[in-house]
């Protein structure tokens, strides 16, 4: 297992390699957009699963927010993040660039986890999945982890903080003031179903 600081993470994440890092869901792999290939090729990733936007800020993510559904993406964003909620919303043409899904919509969280807010507050956001290989359970510990992705560089310090290992309550925004839940988690978001 090789385990490695925030500096030369940030190093190694500016170069194209993907981090492996806990979050207050699950542990994930994170890379930053521009290099979003490695993921998928790493966890032998389906091209057409999206991947999650993971910031450390609201404001790190408006660009990338349609102005049609900014308005509502800032409310809910602000009533539950940090925490467990991926937001499904539809993307500017900044966010274009790099989707991973053909609906022109992009996955987004802050995670309340102190090891990945500080961490993406330096590199930026990353585009993140779950750290396994793809239709693997997902493992929650560094050494379980460095044995199914022995080639992925571990954020330490280990041990880690827990995690709830549940995955995140995922809600997709289908127009003004109207969301639908797509995943249920441990994010219980009143009249919406």
């Amino acid at each position: 297992m090789n385990v490695i600081d925030q500096k030369l993470a940030l190093k190694k994440l500016d170069n194209g390699l993907p981090i492996i890092f806990q979050t207050d869901t699950l542990p994930a792999i994170g890379c930053l957009p521009k290099f979003s290939e490695i993921i998928y090729k790493t966890k032998k990733r389906d091209k057409n699963k999206p991947l999650i936007l993971m910031g450390a800020e609201i404001f790190q993510f408006y660009d990338f927010v349609h102005e049609a559904a900014l308005e509502d993406f800032k409310y809910m964003a602000s009533k539950y993040w940090p925490g467990p909620l991926t937001i499904i919303i539809p993307t500017s043409e900044k966010g274009k660039s790099f989707l991973s899904s053909s609906d022109f919509t992009l996955g987004l969280r802050i995670p309340n986890s102190t090891m990945a807010k500080f961490l993406i507050k330096e590199s930026g956001p990353l585009l993140t999945s779950s750290a396994n290989l793809s239709g693997m359970p997902t493992a929650v510990s560094a050494k379980d982890i460095s044995v199914e992705l022995p080639n992925v560089d571990i954020l330490g310090p280990l041990p880690w903080e827990k995690c709830s290992g549940e995955a995140s309550t995922i809600i997709s925004w289908e127009n003004y003031r109207k969301w639908k839940i797509i995943r249920k988690g441990q994010v219980l978001i009143p009249g919406i179903k």
